[in-house]
């Protein structure tokens, strides 16, 4: 029997059987790839693992030779410079990305909102735990902020809970 539990449990570990999402983390209608590739600096997420104590995070996007896509992130903790490196695979869904640090396990990586200079971009993933902020520039105008943030409040996502990260000042 627990051989059957523990099977049952490993099964869900890699095909997602975990907490659903309790809010809407629908993907945009359409995704040019091409633009949204490139530099990002990471303006705001909910704290995670991976992530906790990195400021000054960033995230480069290249498109691939096979289609994939190279993911490395970069961030600074303790005055050490930290990067991890992944890959995302395309779906049949034009916004909705496969992503793993940790191959054979993939997360959804769902690109929720864009706005159409490809400058700014909220993301989530399968659950309600996860979500981030993504602009082009270090920093994002109050304005802008406030318009994101209203689209996460709207999505049910409890927006008292992001984290504003540490970005440089200047325009790379």
């Amino acid at each position: 029997m627990r051989t059957i539990m523990f099977a049952a449990m490993m099964l869900c570990v890699v095909m997602g059987c975990g907490p659903t999402a309790t809010v809407d983390n629908s993907v945009v209608t359409h995704l040019d790839l091409k633009r949204f590739l490139g530099h990002w600096y990471e303006i705001a997420r909910f704290d995670h693992s991976f992530e906790r104590g990195l400021d000054y995070t960033e995230a480069e996007y290249t498109l691939r030779s096979d289609g994939d896509i190279d993911v490395v992130n970069t961030g600074l903790a303790h005055n050490k410079r930290k990067t991890s490196e992944g890959r995302a695979k395309l779906t049949d869904t034009p916004a909705l990305l496969r992503v793993s640090f940790f191959r054979p396990f993939y997360s959804d990586y769902r690109v929720m909102m864009v706005d159409s200079a490809y400058q700014y971009a909220l993301i989530g993933s399968g659950s309600d735990n996860y979500l981030w902020i993504l602009a082009r520039k270090p920093q994002l105008a109050e304005e802008v902020k406030a318009t994101i943030v209203a689209e996460a409040k709207r999505r049910g996502y409890d927006t008292s809970k992001l984290l504003w990260v540490k970005q440089q000042n200047t325009v790379r």
